[in-house]
């Protein structure tokens, strides 16, 4: 597939992807991360390794619109909470620290 990153044209395709971050270890995902196989990487570190441009030359929509056209979840931690994550409520101790039971 043809796409726009950073004003140059890049021809990418899945396997293609898949093979170049074979072996890359994910960073700390901070905003928007892909999911390729197991892995969740961050955006802008894919388009890093793929486009072999600097990741301050693109954005991370325009990342996340050329992964998303090659069938690739991506996702952004802003919008996605925690599966685990404790309400105020079941995290609450009574007094002699006891946990409140709801």
């Amino acid at each position: 597939m043809r796409c726009i990153i950073a004003h140059f044209p890049f021809d990418l395709t899945k396997s293609g992807v898949q093979a170049s971050m074979k072996g890359i270890k994910p960073e700390a995902i901070t905003g928007e991360y892909v999911i390729i196989g197991r892995r969740h990487y961050p955006v802008k570190q894919v388009g890093e390794v793929v486009t072999r441009q600097d990741r301050r030359d693109f954005s991370a929509a325009e990342m996340t619109r050329a992964l998303l056209s090659l069938g690739y979840t991506c996702r952004d931690t802003a919008t996605h909470a925690p599966d685990a994550a404790l309400s105020p409520l079941r995290t609450a101790r009574s007094p002699l620290g006891i946990p409140v039971s709801a």
